[in-house]
């Protein structure tokens, strides 16, 4: 299940651009959580830590509890702008959530026993189709990741979301097809080999017996003056 997180914030006082710049040089990001029918609170948080959870890798698909006046929001990151330049965060949204709603998140894909791929062992390449899967499932269990063993899949085979064993109460967000979520594809020297041979099938051997016209005659330039 993905990581609860747990943000302290503190409310802005003024809004607009001059403001947000004062606020990024004292090292704070601007914020907003909004939703759920409620009025949308105007925060700050602390670029330190927001960019250490950042750089986890999974918080866009994590639950981040604000922290704010001695009280605790639940939300779901739903934006998060950076610099152009920098690279800095320097604005986040955030969606409050009840502790049961069904959310829509991107979670990673995890690719298991590569080693148990026959298809693998004998040269082939796992081609990732997708690297993120779109759900929906309750906020209170997020998974981390969505695990895909490799087992028994030779060169040629296809995974598709149909063959995906899912978590309880998780389900893909596109349920209208049955989309490719990965291939286990020819290295391209075995692909070489492979369309060199099929062509040379095609093409008929000088001299072959055989080779007449329609009348039975033998072809124009053979047995002739």
């Amino acid at each position: 299940m993905s990581e609860q997180l747990t943000l302290p914030a503190e409310a802005r006082d003024r809004a607009g651009k001059g403001a947000s710049r004062a606020l990024r040089r004292d090292g704070r990001v601007p914020a907003v959580v909004y939703g759920e029918k409620k009025e949308p609170l105007s925060i700050h948080v602390e670029e330190k830590l927001l960019s250490k959870m950042l750089h986890t890798g999974h918080f866009m698909n994590s639950v981040v509890m604000i922290d704010f006046q001695g009280k605790p929001h639940r939300t779901l990151p739903k934006a998060v702008d950076f610099h152009p330049v920098t690279s800095r965060p320097i604005h986040v949204d955030f969606l409050r959530i009840g502790e049961h709603t069904k959310v829509h998140v991107a979670v990673p894909m995890r690719f298991d026993n590569e080693e148990a791929s026959p298809g693998l062992k004998r040269g082939g390449v796992l081609n990732t189709v997708i690297h993120e899967l779109e759900i929906v499932c309750d906020a209170a269990n997020i998974p981390s990741e969505i695990h895909i063993p490799l087992d028994g899949l030779e060169i040629g085979d296809s995974i598709h979301i149909s063959q995906v064993k899912l978590p309880t109460g998780v389900t893909p967000a596109n349920t209208e097809e049955d989309f490719t979520v990965a291939t286990i594809v020819a290295p391209s020297a075995m692909k070489a080999e492979e369309e060199e041979a099929a062509a040379e099938g095609e093409v008929p051997t000088v001299g072959e017996e055989g080779e007449q016209t329609e009348g039975g005659e033998a072809a124009e330039g053979e047995g002739g003056e």
